[in-house]
């Protein structure tokens, strides 16, 4: 069969090529005869020849800029958004040749008119019949999938037609924050979080919640099903409840133990990260430095370990409180964790401290009913009190010593267990670091990390591995597409660059793209580089004073101790990635998203923007 296939961007850039080679390839390989016309800013639009034309039995229009259709008419033409020939050229085809129709001049007319995708629907009515949508996305330490989430997303809503805006709340709180205006007019609200974020805002709106990780790997599924999918959600200001029928459907604020969990870790880090850098400065005077009463040792000590130390398991209680039942858990749960510090429990007691708290005052709020006009105290005396005299007879009485001795017995093996088990919790936690790269395993691991510094002394080694082991997919993405160049597309040597750098500052996300494309080949090397380095750092003894900066935690000194060798043991593992995945990598892929657009703060996309992804 003869085929043309036409494809074009609004920016004419990279997305044009990727998409025509895919289809390209795809259609060599059902045995069609293809012709390919790519409309493109880099070099001039070269058309379908007349030969070309008459001989063709199917014309494939993969476009979100306009073409000029009007030679096609009286050929079965298909025509479809080229977004949706990137991830699957093969299935697009095959639709294609289901779902072709002869063109008629009636419909030429209004095809041309507008563009499949428009570039800047109008505020108030958007062209195309798009919708607008809102969204918010965030992770629990507000690096990589915030930002990753938000980029897909806003890809994903310029190749359906639909004009969205994204809120990201990072590390470093809300970035272009939604207005009351854009939320008011909005279709649709997408919650991408894999923590509790405030959502009383979009009470009255359709709401539907879903993680980063589906939002990064299944964008526009994530949109249409927020279109189709989306329940409204009831509550007020500072009540953000979801309620009715569907409302669990749509994802409600009961997202779960895990979620709690990683609403707390994520307030709790920027603290442990703080302490572990000051304890360190303290070292760069002299390990025993800080003894000496009045020095600057001293001082940096008392502030990393004597408060931010100390503050860490009652702010990871309080948060994991406050997800559960908002404001009123967080003292409670503050409470229920310093008594876990003091009580030796440690980071174990917190997180018991922080869901006795969550959901007693939770379940004060719902269940007990008081006269109109004594409601107003609930939340400001009668759940504090009640909520934190249980929470705090519960952990002196019933939890605290046995977390204290649980905690006690983790700490004592971690002190003197032997070269034998430190490599296999070693191996254990890198392998768990790179199996899903920020998924739901890769959070376990490094939340046992990071819990395990409050322990002091003796358990920085487990962070240590963690922290290597989270940077060896990245940086072995990044070297295979160095040592293999014949096998990678340009895109995704540019994606192997961009990975190798993100690597070097712990953000595992960095190999997400290649993990995307082709799991069965990147994980298992994956796994087999991170439990390599783990089990390397763990047998060196390195310890690691912090639980986040990649290399950059090196330049301060005695952050790390036995730096070459942990140097040593992140080069094997990302050796061993880049290797074998240079030598077990076929063909030469395109990797659709390995590039992503600066996002916009308008409702719309525009063509700058386009140029950026595409």
């Amino acid at each position: 069969m003869n085929v043309l296939i036409i494809t074009a961007c609004p920016s004419g850039v990279a997305t044009t090529f990727l998409a025509s080679r895919g289809l390209e390839r795809a259609a060599k390989r059902r045995g069609w005869n293809a012709t390919v016309e790519m409309h493109s800013q880099l070099e001039p639009v070269v058309p379908i020849g007349r030969a070309a034309l008459e001989a063709a039995d199917l014309v494939v229009v993969a476009a979100s800029a306009p073409v000029e259709l009007a030679r096609f008419i009286g050929k079965r033409v298909y025509q479809a958004p080229i977004a949706e020939a990137l991830p699957d050229p093969d299935a697009f085809l095959t639709r294609a040749e289901s779902g072709a129709t002869a063109l008629t001049a009636a419909a030429v007319a209004p095809l041309e008119a507008a563009p499949v995708v428009p570039l800047m629907p109008a505020a108030s009515s958007p062209a195309g019949g798009g919708k607008k949508i809102v969204a918010v996305t965030a992770c629990p330490t507000g690096v990589a999938h915030t930002f990753m989430a938000a980029e897909a997303l806003a890809r994903a809503g310029r190749g359906l037609g639909h004009p969205i805006r994204v809120e990201t709340r990072g590390s470093v709180g809300a970035q272009d924050p939604l207005t009351a205006e854009e939320i008011r007019d909005a279709e649709v609200v997408i919650l991408a979080c894999d923590i509790e974020v405030d959502s009383s805002r979009f009470a009255g709106k359709r709401v539907w919640r879903t993680s980063t990780g589906s939002a990064l790997k299944k964008s526009e599924q994530t949109i249409r099903d927020a279109l189709e999918k989306a329940q409204v959600m009831s509550g007020a200001t500072g009540h953000p409840v979801a309620a009715g029928g569907g409302a669990k459907a749509a994802g409600e604020r009961e997202g779960g133990p895990y979620k709690h969990l990683l609403t707390g870790v994520s307030f709790m880090l920027p603290m442990v990260v703080a302490g572990g850098l000051l304890i360190a400065l303290s070292f760069v005077f002299g390990i025993e430095a800080f003894k000496e009463e009045g020095s600057l040792a001293a001082a940096l000590m008392r502030i990393g370990g004597g408060a931010a130390f100390k503050l860490m398991v009652p702010l990871l209680a309080g948060y994991i409180a406050n997800s559960i039942a908002d404001r009123p858990g967080i003292a409670p749960g503050m409470i229920g964790g310093y008594l876990a510090s003091e009580l030796g429990a440690g980071f174990l007691g917190g997180i018991a401290a922080g869901f006795i708290a969550g959901y007693t005052a939770r379940a004060l709020s719902r269940y007990v009913k008081l006269p109109a006009s004594v409601e107003s105290l609930k939340p400001i005396l009668i759940i504090p009190l009640v909520a934190s005299l249980v929470t705090g007879l519960v952990m002196i009485y019933v939890i605290g010593a046995p977390m204290a001795a649980i905690m006690s017995a983790v700490t004592g093996f971690l002190a003197n267990m032997n070269s034998g088990n430190a490599i296999l919790l070693g191996m254990l936690l890198g392998a768990m670091m790179c199996f899903d790269l920020g998924g739901p395993i890769n959070k376990a691991a490094y939340t046992f990390g990071v819990g395990l510094l409050s322990a002091g002394a003796g358990s920085y080694g487990p962070m240590a591995a963690i922290m290597a082991a989270g940077m060896v997919p990245p940086i072995g993405m990044g070297l295979a597409s160095l040592l293999a160049r014949n096998k990678f597309s340009k895109p995704e040597r540019e994606a192997g660059k961009a990975s190798l750098v993100l690597g070097l500052c712990f953000i595992s996300e960095g190999a997400i793209p290649f993990m995307a494309k082709d799991p069965l080949r990147v994980i298992p090397v994956s796994i087999l580089g991170g439990a390599l380095t783990g089990a390397l750092s763990m047998f060196f003894g390195v310890q690691l004073m912090a639980p986040h900066g990649g290399l950059f935690v090196l330049l301060i000194p005695n952050a790390v101790n036995h730096v070459l060798l942990y140097l040593l043991s992140i080069a094997a593992g990302s050796l061993v990635v880049g290797a074998g995945y240079a030598l077990v990598k076929t063909g030469k892929a395109e990797l659709p998203g390995a590039t992503a657009p600066t996002q916009s703060k308008a409702w719309g996309m525009g063509a700058g923007d386009d140029r950026a992804a595409a």
